[in-house]
């Protein structure tokens, strides 16, 4: 029904090109960019909950590492905040292999320049954000357990002797799928998006960031109005229920990109002719 916007009808038929109201008549290529822009919505939406995953790190996982064992050395300890460093080191050392190693050896099965497509890349990131959020519960049950054998279940403000190096796993997880999640999302929109809304497209993915914050918001309000998960002494919550909460919708959404990427139809490329003046030899190129 869009392709109806660029048909003529008998007003705009017998009006000079400059008269037409392009609000009424649309050329075909405008047509074929909006269609460009409606098929990478379901795509758009599958990157909002990974996003919500990721934010516990500036959340939950703080008040986390706030409670526990945090010395490097006698004198020393680090500051919870820091501990996303972890997250930033598996990311770089991901992307470096990635580019390294698991390109080269992608290629050779998959034939293509950037050895898996972006959807794939997405598909990887989005199965290890499975495991980042899956494994925080278990995590968190056993910073509980310290703290129970320590009798400081009902003294948040005391130091739980565990080392606060026991998130490590959940920060590095975070990293690793953000080296497939994000950047394949990216490649996802600047690949697909229309050539003269490429900037536009990839702003997209900045909106995915601030949906799946704001989800992650409106999860923890409705989790605060019908449950005692999560009290403000996180030692007698139930924080782990609240990632499995977050897992098993990471698992729905690994589902329904799936299906979005089965249906998805990729931007057709136009062929055109490049003639040599040379020996007016003919041949054909895909359009960039």
């Amino acid at each position: 029904f869009l392709d109806k916007a660029a048909i003529v009808s008998g007003d705009e038929s017998r009006k000079a090109a400059e008269d037409v109201n392009l609000w009424r008549l649309a050329t075909v290529h405008r047509v074929e960019e909006l269609k460009s822009v409606i098929r990478m919505v379901p795509i758009w939406f599958a990157g909002i909950i990974p996003i919500t995953a990721s934010a516990q790190q500036g959340t939950f996982q703080l008040q986390q590492g706030r409670t526990m064992d945090r010395h490097l050395t006698p004198s020393f300890q680090i500051p919870p905040g820091s501990m996303s460093v972890f997250t930033l080191i598996s990311m770089l050392a991901t992307i470096w292999a990635y580019d390294r190693f698991l390109i080269p050896l992608a290629r050779r099965f998959t034939g293509l320049d950037r050895g898996i497509s972006f959807l794939h890349r997405m598909a990887i990131g989005f199965a290890i954000s499975v495991t980042s959020t899956f494994a925080g519960g278990f995590i968190e049950q056993r910073r509980k357990q310290a703290a129970a054998a320590a009798g400081l279940l009902d003294h948040p403000d005391h130091t739980i002797p565990i080392s606060v190096f026991w998130l490590i796993p959940q920060y590095s997880l975070h990293g690793i799928a953000e080296a497939f999640m994000s950047i394949g999302h990216l490649e996802f929109f600047y690949d697909q998006a229309p050539e003269s809304m490429r900037s536009t497209a990839t702003a997209l993915f900045w909106t995915s960031i601030s949906a799946g914050s704001y989800l992650n918001t409106l999860l923890i309000t409705l989790v605060h109005r019908t449950t005692d998960w999560l009290p403000d002494n996180l030692n007698r919550g139930k924080l782990e229920y609240f990632y499995w909460i977050i897992t098993m919708l990471q698992v729905f959404n690994l589902c329904y990109y799936m299906l979005c990427v089965r249906y998805y139809t990729f931007k057709p490329l136009k062929l055109r002719p490049l003639y040599s003046s040379a020996d007016d030899h003919v041949e054909l190129a895909a359009a960039p």
